[in-house]
């Protein structure tokens, strides 16, 4: 037989998995995997950090439709991932990560003293959906084809593999190569049949329905098919923070989750919600009154892949497993040509003037053109500057609500954020993954500047990988959602009354200035800086020109960003609800 070595074994399963960019950095651990990504189609693209590589991987996965894959080295290599881990397995997004880790005869257990050991696997394993060390050469295909069953199965999370350094680079006989149908399901989940048609009468027979959309949308591309059961049924949309934009804003069927007090009333007025691939969480409002109608008062009808979503926490009269493009499809074909009534018409069109009037109120802030400028003027300005098929990338606190509330997302799958961790820094990792993933489409990240330096090197990885995202750094020079916070804690009567403490009455709040323009030119992207609202678009357009990675540095009023749109729905998100 042939030899190989364990590192071309894994590039050959990556490339037989369809796998064409893998982020992380080098390391002589795994020398033997990454030389072989060239040979086998594969493109290594090496950011400055760790976890930026599972950002990146994250980001491309749920942008593509395709397996995210990441490595990282033993020891401080997959320390550092770790929080990277964590924010791309709560946000639900497929991602592989094959780590290396020291030689069997001194690790798992640790010999104790050894260099750059802890328990990888215990670890991970604690916060992914599936990790595994694999202790021989004859286990390293095994536990990649288990790895990647766990990729395809429920809900999309992080899979971990951990192999030896020695097993990576050393020698062994060549094994067979298995085709993907031969170790994993490659069909998708189809719905029993007799569910499909119980779940049409139910629909048929509702007042007025309401459709509440999660990632599983997502994950199954299934925008066409919700979109046409929509207006077959006129049935409006909601959806979680992490499937915004599902349902284009654009369509008038379409409740944008910034429009909190709409999006109770419409939930209070349904007697039937089809809840698809959302695990209905606390930014759902666990599916409970009062922000949703009693289950005594609405009928729920839940399809999700992962069957230990359905149920969790709501009570349910209908639950199916299965994959949301086949149930949808399914479920159209047998409502056959049933229509709405002209009274449901009637009733939405009434429901929408709650949505409507709300965007009206939120859009009269617009009119402050003060200098430095109201924050949500960046995502306006973004919103009519690029084309409706570009990337957003939205991160930081404040920074973050600001530009959800100003921007309406036009083409479905075209928002980033980590709507489950509200993770400080993955941004600029979200928006080089998205690069990578769309290079023909613009990305822009509008990005706090406490969250901003978190990961400012990227911008380095960026330019080095000519990727032209286009960071827009809103700084107000403090930690703008803690201070809020903290100022209403300490002193509330007169927060309320000046809008603001005066220096030195919050604890560490501030932050000192970072010029994020010449920080840009000093690691060769370009740099602009502004602050009104008029000299945004003009800077936009120069980095355009520019043709690489761009920093604009704009300066917003530090008071009137941290009076964020919906303040006292964001404290009430994290109550426990009456409702039952």
């Amino acid at each position: 037989m042939s030899q190989t070595t364990g590192g071309a074994i894994l590039s050959q399963m990556l490339k037989q998995e369809g796998v064409e960019r893998v982020f992380g950095i080098i390391d002589g651990t795994y020398t033997q995997l990454f030389v072989n990504f060239a040979p086998n189609g594969i493109r290594l693209i090496t950011p400055r950090h760790e976890t930026i590589a599972l950002h990146m991987a994250g980001a491309y996965a749920r942008l593509t439709g395709k397996l995210g894959v990441c490595i990282a080295s033993n020891g401080p290599g997959v320390a550092n991932a770790l929080s990277g881990v964590a924010v791309e397995q709560a946000e639900g997004n497929r991602v592989l990560l094959i780590t290396s880790s020291r030689r069997p005869n001194i690790s798992y257990p640790d010999r104790g003293g050894a260099y750059q050991i802890f328990d990888q696997v215990g670890v991970i394993g604690k916060m992914a959906k599936w990790s595994a060390w694999a202790s021989s050469f004859d286990r390293i295909p095994e536990l990649m084809r288990q790895a990647l069953r766990h990729c395809y199965s429920g809900r999309p999370g992080v899979v971990h593999l951990d192999v030896p350094e020695n097993l990576f680079n050393g020698k062994t006989d060549e094994p067979p190569l298995w085709q993907a149908h031969q170790y994993r399901r490659q069909e998708p989940i189809h719905p029993a049949p007799d569910l499909v048609e119980r779940a049409a009468a139910l629909l048929a027979q509702a007042r007025l329905p309401l459709i509440h959309a999660g990632s599983g949308v997502i994950h199954a591309g299934a925008y066409e098919e919700l979109a046409e059961l929509a207006h077959r049924l006129h049935a409006p949309v909601t959806t979680s923070w992490a499937a915004r934009g599902a349902l284009a804003e654009t369509d008038p069927l379409a409740w944008p989750m910034v429009h909190i007090a709409a999006c109770n009333e419409l939930r209070n007025q349904a007697d039937l919600a089809l809840c698809l691939g959302a695990r209905l969480g606390e930014t759902d409002w666990w599916g409970k009154a009062p922000n949703w109608a009693l289950p005594a008062n609405q009928k729920m009808i839940q399809v999700d892949l992962d069957e230990t979503a359905l149920g969790r926490t709501r009570r349910v009269d209908l639950a199916v497993q299965a994959d949301i493009k086949v149930f949808l499809r399914q479920l159209i074909a047998a409502l056959g040509e049933a229509t709405a009534s002209p009274t449901r018409q009637e009733q939405v069109a009434k429901l929408a003037q709650t949505r409507d009037a709300d965007r009206a109120k939120l859009d009269e802030r617009l009119k402050d053109r003060g200098a430095p400028l109201l924050t949500g003027h960046v995502a306006r300005v973004c919103h009519e500057f690029f084309p409706p098929e570009a990337i957003a990338v939205f991160d930081g606190g404040n920074t973050a609500v600001w530009a959800n509330f100003f921007h309406q997302v036009r083409v479905p799958n075209t928002l980033l954020t980590t709507n489950h961790m509200g993770h400080l820094g993955a941004g600029v990792g979200q928006a080089l993954g998205a690069a990578v993933a769309r290079p023909d489409q613009p990305v822009y990240c509008i990005i706090g500047d406490g969250a901003m330096g978190f990961h400012p090197q990227e911008i380095e990885t960026a330019v080095r990988n000519d990727l032209k995202p286009i960071f827009l750094v809103c700084a107000d020079r403090q930690w703008g959602m803690v201070k809020i916070n903290q100022s209403f804690m300490l002193k509330p009567w007169k927060m309320m009354l000046k809008k603001s403490l005066d220096p030195g009455e919050t604890v560490n709040t501030e932050l000192g200035e970072i010029q994020w323009d010449k920080l840009a030119e000093a690691m060769g992207g370009h740099g602009e800086r502004v602050s009104s609202p008029d000299e945004l678009r003009p800077a936009l357009e120069r980095c355009q020109a520019a043709g690489k990675c761009s920093v604009i540095q704009v300066d917003v009023d530090p008071v009137k960003h941290m009076w964020v749109p919906g303040l006292i729905h964001f404290k009430k998100m994290h109550q426990e609800p009456k409702g039952r």
